[in-house]
């Protein structure tokens, strides 16, 4: 299931940078997450939730670094490339592993090291853009603007929040922890756009043009409401480093949506990165499987 959540994922990147066009970024967060919340709440009634005290920290928590990572990331898009952006925010794959083994005290497998080392040097193959890697991260160094160091923020508070919901949702009732940080994210988007604007960052505007309705639209349903929900459903049935590399495969749907959908070319080093991808999943896989076998 973490696969559909990669498949919706994969064209945000291109669907954000262009919605921006037409709304302010916080303003659209705090749209996006607030259809997605409504939308939730009938089917809340008809399962008749009932949200306790003890359920309410851990949805918070997860709401705010939630809302974090999207308003870094969807900030930084306006200063920063969509293939700079999809880069720097897959370099959450390594950083997740640390932060698992400083929070959970719990080293991820060999494997699974292995495999996010083998993945990040594929995210670099496909942002490359058929030059030379080395060319790409020359550019990247040089040009390194506040966008990218948003999307770096992006990256780090992805990674807290694939490990923090791995903590949390083995203890916590689903329906709560997803509605909960769903409407904590729509609250601090129009908290986060009244303030941006009231500071000077950022002036607020929303044409609603049918670009905009269409970004609104598959962002909140699938990008938020189903994505949010299945990671939410299913990841603790991983670890959160495997999670992680799972997540790294949105880069590779997004160039082979691109090629079927727009027939957009993929280059030799996008084949090479898809593959580096495919083979750190597998790798990981393989190797902690063959660690278990040893282990009995």
């Amino acid at each position: 299931m973490l696969f559909v959540v990669v498949l919706f994922w994969s064209a945000t990147f291109v669907i954000v940078k262009e919605a921006l066009t037409d709304s302010s970024s916080m303003l659209f967060i705090a749209i996006r997450f607030s259809i997605a919340a409504v939308l939730l709440i009938p089917y809340l009634i008809y399962k008749k939730v009932r949200f306790i005290k003890k359920e309410f920290l851990p949805g918070f928590f997860l709401g705010v670094i939630l809302f974090g990572g999207f308003a870094a990331q969807t900030v930084g898009l306006q200063f920063t490339s969509a293939t700079r952006s999809g880069f720097l925010t897959g370099t959450s794959v390594v950083m997740i592993p640390i932060i698992q083994t400083v929070l959970e005290r719990r080293k991820p497998s060999k494997g699974a090291v292995i495999g996010s080392l083998m993945i990040i040097v594929g995210i670099l193959f496909m942002s490359s853009g058929g030059d030379s890697i080395f060319t790409f991260l020359e550019k990247l160094g040089e040009n390194f603007n506040v966008g990218d160091a948003l999307t770096l923020v992006c990256a780090f508070l992805f990674a807290l929040y694939v490990v923090y919901l791995d903590y949390v949702s083995h203890e916590n009732d689903f329906l709560q922890l997803l509605f909960l940080q769903i409407a904590v994210s729509a609250a601090l988007g129009f908290g986060a756009s009244y303030l941006f604007e009231s500071a000077g960052l950022e002036i607020v505007k929303f044409n609603l043009t049918g670009n905009l309705i269409f970004a609104l639209i598959y962002t909140s349903v699938f990008a938020t409401l189903i994505t949010t929900a299945l990671m939410t459903k299913y990841q603790k049935f991983v670890s959160p480093t495997k999670a992680g590399i799972i997540y790294s495969f949105e880069p590779v749907f997004a160039a082979f949506i691109a090629f079927f959908a727009i027939n957009e070319k993929i280059t030799m080093f996008g084949f090479i990165g898809s593959l580096l991808i495919f083979s750190g999943l597998i790798i990981a896989e393989y190797l902690e499987g063959m660690l278990k076998r040893n282990e009995r």
